[in-house]
């Protein structure tokens, strides 16, 4: 019987979104579930659906109670459905960098409560802790997000945060509790300003697939951000932004 706590969530259209890694070709993807409210076990190369939730800190806690523990965006307590929200939906291919944009023209975080969470799967009910985003005065543009599995089953999702070291000596930055570049919401496009506030999350994996075969892409993102191409590789979420909103 199925656990009548958990039900597929209305997934609500979002923003358009971007991979700049190639698109997951059927001959290599034996992965046959796409939704991120159920559960996969996959090796490299397959496609893996997961979502991203918008709401605010409390919504994704049963009875808005700081003490609750937090639950999974698909587990029917929650009631996001319902709620100020909204939800993305990704399928990038397995053990490869991919940089996913949400593009911000028509849709702004802190409308939704300004926090989101990473989730997917049934059984383990994966998900990350609720990361900030955005609020009337500044928005996150760029993030880091992990996907931990063992044996090929999602165990975790991490955002990782790398401080302000990144965004020092940069006007148009402010460091936020010595752990987000933040940008001001007034010098975003669609709030009066001329900067692309679209968020950038950059996707790796750890861990290992269902054949025991180890992720490189995690280890790859740590070595890259010691390079100046890191830095280059971030900038292509600006450069796909722009190309796609000369398309409107």
């Amino acid at each position: 019987m199925a656990n009548s706590r958990f039900r597929p969530i209305n997934f609500l259209p979002l923003v358009f979104c971007f991979l700049i890694v190639p698109l997951t070709e059927s001959s290599s993807d034996t992965n046959s579930v796409y939704s991120p409210c159920s559960d996969a076990k996959i090796q490299r190369k397959d496609g893996f659906s997961f979502g991203i939730a918008f709401a605010g800190y409390s919504e994704f806690l049963p009875n808005s109670s700081s003490n609750s523990p937090q639950l999974s965006p698909c587990d029917r307590r929650l009631s996001l459905s319902s709620a100020n929200s909204q939800v993305a939906v990704f399928r990038p291919k397995v053990d490869e960098i991919s940089l996913l944009t949400i593009n911000t023209s028509n849709f702004f975080p802190d409308s939704y409560g300004g926090y989101m969470v990473a989730f997917a799967g049934r059984k383990y009910a994966a998900r990350s802790r609720p990361t900030f985003v955005a609020n009337s005065s500044h928005i996150v543009t760029s993030f880091t997000l992990v996907l931990e599995f063992k044996k090929g089953t999602l165990q975790n999702l991490y955002w990782k945060r790398f401080g302000c070291a990144l965004c020092s000596g940069n006007g148009a930055f402010v460091c936020i509790n010595n752990q987000y570049c933040a940008i001001r919401t007034s010098s975003c496009k669609n709030r009066g300003g001329n900067i692309d506030c679209s968020l950038g999350i950059q996707l790796s994996f750890s861990g290992t697939d269902k054949h025991d075969s180890v992720f490189n892409s995690w280890y790859e993102v740590k070595n890259l951000r010691q390079y100046s191409l890191f830095g280059l590789y971030s900038n292509l979420r600006d450069s796909l932004t722009s190309q796609f909103n000369k398309f409107f």
